[in-house]
């Protein structure tokens, strides 16, 4: 068992999970390949990846262009997200600690967990507006009543941020319950609009639309790019959602097969919506309100929304929470999830969060391309998969570097960041920025490790070298 003094000092609630930056121990890892693959399908299957499938529709994709550039993004991401999963799997660690041995301890806790907690709230409100969009458009229906954008929103936000509170067997048990439902839910959605007699819905049509850009590249590369830069902002995630995993072949298996599923059916039912209203509405949470179907159709709708929504937040909340428990470690995950909560909260009374996506997946590009090329480079080229756990606790160990600052990896970030805001996303930057910074922060460690190794972190097992005497 590690020991450190970072465990929560301000008072956690009863019955909630409290564990925070310390490791998940070997008994507690029961988490097989099927319930993995509950959770993240779950997390893929939501109102905001099927909104990203319209859009990219509305953007003058063809239907198939769409799907297909929101299956890449995804499948590019997730080749990234699955290695630092093993962080979760072999170590029981959330992933943001890990962090710590790969750019410093002060630079993991200060910037990386900075980060990823604004792209968490930044998610969960994106993720809410879409959701909440469709519900009042459910309701004006259904009901007669026009709701305010903002009031659903915020109210929505509270109800997810319950759920998240309670910690990881919360999740699980949701998932458990809201998969099944998804997917009969929107299969029959898909059903109503294909088999709608409307211009433009049956599926020979939608297969054939073709958008005013069609498979150009210089379209197609936008959305591929956005898509992988919402998912590698979630990178350092991937050992939150894996770190109760019972083994690596559980975490891969159940892992691929939720990125590939909840992918192509997220992408599949939303660029069908926008395509069959010939790219007028990209929601299609929207558009079935406006086929004139019954009660019962609009009441699914308004079920599916609730768990899609549901399920999503609830991990954005938990990994935010994990994110700036790294930062703040004495607040505890309840109290970091509560802030974390309501900063999201805040952004979801913002509907220019969704207006400009596509600005926020460049921002988020800009920053986490580089991130991301030089933890992995770290993780399995210099540090060869090991992790010195007890260092990752002590301020003084290894993974001090320099004032805890990885010097090289914080470079290379820079000059990442750099080069991804002068490359055109015909270019793809997301994944070239991230190959590209991984090769060369590497090359510079070996470099640095004969000339300067005071700026390299010592190797799992290799003991300090003596000072040397003059």
């Amino acid at each position: 068992m590690v020991k450190n003094d970072e465990g929560p000092s301000v008072r956690q609630p009863r019955g909630v999970e409290t564990r925070g930056v310390e490791p998940v121990p070997p008994e507690e890892r029961t988490i097989r390949w099927y319930d993995l693959f509950q959770i993240l399908v779950n997390v893929l299957l939501n109102p905001g990846l099927i909104l990203i499938g319209g859009l990219a529709v509305v953007a003058g994709l063809s239907f198939w262009a769409a799907v297909a550039a929101q299956v890449l993004g995804i499948l590019i991401a997730f080749s990234a997200y699955t290695v630092m999963a093993t962080v979760g799997v072999d170590y029981g660690l959330p992933g943001i600690v890990s962090t710590r041995a790969f750019v410093g301890i002060r630079a993991s806790k200060w910037l990386i967990s900075t980060l990823r907690a604004v792209s968490s709230a930044f998610w969960f409100a994106f993720q809410t507006l879409a959701g909440a969009m469709g519900i009042v458009a459910v309701l004006r229906e259904w009901l007669d009543v026009d709701l305010s954008l903002v009031g659903v929103s915020i109210a929505f936000a509270v109800l997810q941020a319950t759920v998240a509170l309670l910690g990881y067997g919360s999740l699980k048990w949701l998932s458990k319950i809201a998969f099944p439902a998804k997917i009969v839910i929107l299969g029959y959605l898909f059903y109503v609009m294909a088999s709608h007699d409307a211009p433009g819905f049956a599926p020979d049509e939608v297969f054939a639309w073709q958008g005013s850009a069609g498979w150009k590249w210089a379209v197609f590369a936008v959305w591929v790019n956005a898509v992988a830069a919402a998912w590698f902002s979630q990178v350092t995630d991937a050992a939150d959602y894996c770190r109760y995993s019972n083994s690596r072949r559980d975490m891969w298996f159940g892992t691929m097969a939720a990125a590939t599923v909840g992918a192509l059916v997220a992408s599949f039912f939303g660029a069908y919506a926008a395509a069959a209203t010939r790219a007028q509405n990209e929601n299609a949470f929207a558009v079935i309100p406006e086929l004139g179907v019954g009660s019962f159709v609009l009441m699914l709708v308004f079920v599916v929304l609730v768990l899609d929504n549901w399920t999503i937040n609830v991990m954005n909340l938990y990994t935010g929470g994990l994110s700036l428990v790294n930062l703040v470690p004495r607040l505890g995950r309840f109290w970091s999830t509560v802030l974390v909560a309501l900063l999201g909260g805040f952004l979801a009374a913002l509907p220019d969060v969704v207006n400009r996506f596509s600005d926020f997946m460049e921002a988020m590009g800009n920053v986490f391309a580089p991130i991301v090329g030089v933890i992995i480079a770290d993780y399995l080229i210099v540090k060869r998969g090991r992790i010195d756990v007890p260092a990752l606790y002590d301020e003084h160990g290894p993974y001090r570097y320099v004032g805890g600052v990885n010097v090289l990896a914080f470079a290379w970030c820079v000059i990442g960041a750099v080069v991804y805001f002068e490359l055109p996303d015909t270019f793809l930057p997301m994944p070239l920025v991230a190959v590209g910074v991984g090769v060369g922060y590497a090359l510079s460690v070996a470099v640095a490790a004969r000339r300067w190794p005071g700026l390299v972190a010592r190797p799992v097992g290799v003991p300090a070298p003596a000072p040397v005497s003059h």
